[in-house]
């Protein structure tokens, strides 16, 4: 057995209503006044105000910070840190996707500690504490509620992580009634998301563990089960309950089994053209996959059985290359975009995409295969097309 080291969240809630019982959570954390980060796309269709009323008629002060949005920039950050600190929060909740969970997480340390936001940047460089932090996730796909990471944008087209087991939060409340209005094209995108997450998590090199394997494996059941009525069947409860849990315990994989390649091709089409997160790595993951094979075919083929449901016939190989015509049916069938031509990406571009995608090496290091600027290309151009 190799060695390895494994890291979770303290408190997982499970449950349809748990996030209008978040009183007892801030009770039981000695919060009085907290920071509520969301985004003003929730508070206008009202799924955050019964949040809001249940807190305050359990005595508690909430302050509002609804101005996140998708890949939040650094001044967001900055932006709710200054909120928080006028008003004298005392700690963090987030109601919201990845971005504002992400922003809560920082937000959190920047009040509970003396460093910068760019002292944070990179991995275990949080060298204070945070303000007590609960994460609320309303989608079904990053996984942000029990990862240790958030990321925030630095510039026109760059990112940065702050990556630091400090940024667990103490607990993390996933209430399935919250992702009911989801559309069907988020519903789609995050979920395939969720999905990669797994299947990285599950052929990570470095740090590959039996823990995040079987928490890899139950994910990716529990969401390929479910993804489809979820996304045709927005209101079935038990689809959305099993899409949210599916999407945490393969956030909770990869928080400790990190992914690889096809986040690193991923982040840059984000970056250049704003293409959703889990958009992103729908596009790329086949081509991926493809790639992968020659070293990861094993792995693959056990992951092949989990996401289409039966066994599967043949050599590694052949069910390596059954796991790609899934996933590619997949995607036809949740109505995403399946080429970077379709998602608008121009071809004249695909360089410039390699080029920075080649700057992920703390991704690109935990891949099966080794990926040099010309794979980069090669996979992009294979995205770009749709074929191998």
């Amino acid at each position: 057995m190799q060695n390895f080291e494994f890291t979770a969240v303290a408190r997982i809630i499970n449950g349809v209503g748990s996030a209008l019982e978040l009183a007892a959570q801030c009770r039981r954390l000695d919060i009085e006044r907290p920071l509520l980060v969301t985004d003003p796309g929730l508070m206008s269709i009202g799924l955050i105000q019964p949040v809001l009323a249940a807190l305050e008629k359990e005595g508690l002060s909430p302050l509002v910070f609804d101005q996140v949005r998708e890949d939040p920039p650094e001044a967001t950050v900055l932006a709710a840190a200054e909120v928080a600190r006028r008003g004298n929060v005392d700690g963090v909740i987030a109601v919201g996707g990845g971005s504002s969970m992400d922003v809560a997480k920082v937000v959190a340390v920047l009040l509970g500690s003396q460093q910068t936001l760019s002292e944070l940047y990179g991995v275990n460089q949080v060298t204070g504490g945070r303000l007590p932090l609960i994460l609320v996730p309303t989608t079904a796909g990053t996984g942000s509620e029990v990862t240790p990471v958030a990321v925030i944008t630095t510039g026109e087209t760059t990112k940065a992580g702050v990556s630091s087991p400090v940024l667990l939060p103490d607990v993390a409340v996933l209430d399935a009634a919250l992702t009911l209005g989801l559309p069907p094209a988020i519903t789609a995108m995050t979920g395939v998301d969720a999905m990669v997450h797994a299947i990285e998590a599950y052929t990570s090199r470095h740090k590959k563990n039996p823990l995040s394997d079987n928490l890899a494996v139950k994910a990716l059941a529990l969401l390929s089960r479910n993804i489809r009525t979820a996304v045709h069947d927005g209101g079935n409860r038990e689809a959305r309950g099993n899409m949210l849990l599916g999407a945490c315990l393969a956030g909770q994989a990869f928080a400790n089994a990190p992914v690889g390649a096809v986040h690193a091709l991923a982040y840059p089409l984000g970056g250049h053209y704003h293409i959703p997160h889990g958009l992103s790595n729908s596009l790329v993951l086949p081509a991926v996959l493809d790639f992968n094979a020659s070293h990861a075919d094993e792995l693959y083929a056990e992951l092949a059985e989990v996401v289409i449901g039966a066994p599967v016939a043949g050599s590694a190989s052949a069910k390596s290359a059954a796991l790609t015509a899934a996933m590619r049916q997949l995607v036809d069938d949740v109505k995403l975009p399946a080429t970077l031509q379709q998602a608008g990406v121009k071809e004249s571009d695909l360089e410039m995409l390699a080029s920075d995608a080649m700057l992920q090496q703390r991704l690109l290091m935990n891949n099966p295969r080794e990926v040099s600027y010309e794979d980069a290309l090669s996979i992009y151009k294979a995205a770009y097309r749709g074929g191998a």
